[in-house]
Formats: C-alpha cells, structure tokens, sequence
C-alpha cells in the first residue's frame, strides 16, 4: 500500500510527510512524496497539500503534465482515498475567490470565500487552535470528539453547495468549514501534521479507508 504525497511546489511537504510516514509505520503504509504521474496511477491513497493563494495553487497543480486527468481517474474512477488539506481541502470546491475568479477541481460543489468576521477582536488569518464540532459519521472523524482541537492557519473558507458534504466546523466567528469529505474524497482546513493527537486520529483514520 502506497500513499502519494502530491508535490507541485506547494505544501509543507516535510512535514506532512514525517506525520504519514509515523502513521504508515503503524498501518504498513509506504508513503511516496511525489510529482510522478506514474506514482500516482499505483497509489492507494492521494494526499494534497497546499500552502498559499487558491490560484496559485490551482496554476501549479494544472502546470504537471497529466496531472488533472490523473487524478479524476484515479479519485473520480478508481474511488482511491484522497485527502486534500488546507488549501489542498480548498482545490476541491468549484472555485476560489482569492486575487480574482479561479476554477477548482469542482469534486465538491462550492465557493472558496474571504474570511469575513463580524467581530473586529478576531484576526485575519484564523491562526490558531480550535475545537472542532463534528457531524455525522463519516470515517475520517471517527473517534473525533467535540472538544479535539485542531491547528488551523488561512484566510478563506469553503461555502459548500450541499451542507451534507461538511463534516465538520470550526467556530470562528461564524461557522467555518473545517472538515468536508464525499464518499473516498476528503478534506481538512486544517493542519492535521501540526494538530498533534487530533491530526493523528485523522491520518490513521484516512490510511484505514479502502
């Protein structure tokens, strides 16, 4: 079993690949950090990352050759597990709205709007530890509590079409998106390799899925 850390240039990749390799020890994952099409296509599970503008991700994930095809086939096809995280999770909605208008993966329908509290006290960016509430019960937040905190650092939020496609919210202000997931594909907002216990959960419940 092969998990595949996507590198297009954005990302904390050493980090999130120290925190996969640490569950795959467990789970009897090999964990491939990778830009490699041909990786890809023998995965068993995706992960993306994703550190910065939502379009400048999306320009740098689109600029790999084969790379978009890909992935529709193996995550939209093959149903292999995937998991987007922090802009990663972001890619996923059908547009971002950062620096202008930009086309996402359009896997799960949605906007990616700016962060827009009522409450001056709260800074932009959300930067910081919070507690997330969970709904339902879908694999990836399985044996996640109400009072697990998670580590969070962005700016913009996903506004999801379809509110059975949010797992979970973070409070900030409003209620943000925290965790979104349709069928084999996820993702978090935020940093499940910096999120200590609740990032682990996280990880290991995402390599327990087939």
């Amino acid at each position: 079993m092969k998990v595949v850390i996507i590198d297009y240039g954005s990302g904390n990749l050493h980090s999130a690949a120290k925190a996969f390799e640490v569950a795959g020890q467990i789970s009897g994952h090999e964990v491939v950090v990778s830009s490699d099409i041909k990786d890809i296509q023998t995965a068993s599970h995706i992960v993306l990352p994703g550190v910065g503008a939502f379009g400048d991700c999306m320009n740098a994930l689109s600029s790999i050759d084969g790379m978009i095809e890909t992935l529709e086939e193996a995550v939209l096809e093959k149903k292999i597990p995937f998991l987007g995280i922090c802009v990663g999770m972001q890619l996923l909605a059908s547009q971002g709205l950062e620096h202008g208008e930009h086309d996402g993966l359009g896997w799960i329908e949605g906007t990616v709007i700016p962060i827009e509290p009522e409450d001056d006290s709260l800074k932009i960016p959300h930067m910081g530890w919070n507690e997330l509430e969970v709904y339902g019960s879908h694999p990836i937040v399985a044996d996640i509590s109400e009072n697990d905190h998670a580590y969070f650092v962005h700016s913009y939020h996903m506004d999801c079409a379809d509110h059975s496609d949010i797992i979970a919210h973070v409070g900030y202000g409003d209620k943000l998106v925290a965790v979104v997931a349709k069928d084999n594909i996820m993702g978090v907002q935020f940093h499940p390799e910096k999120s200590q216990k609740t990032g682990f959960k996280i990880i290991h419940n995402f390599l327990a899925m087939e």
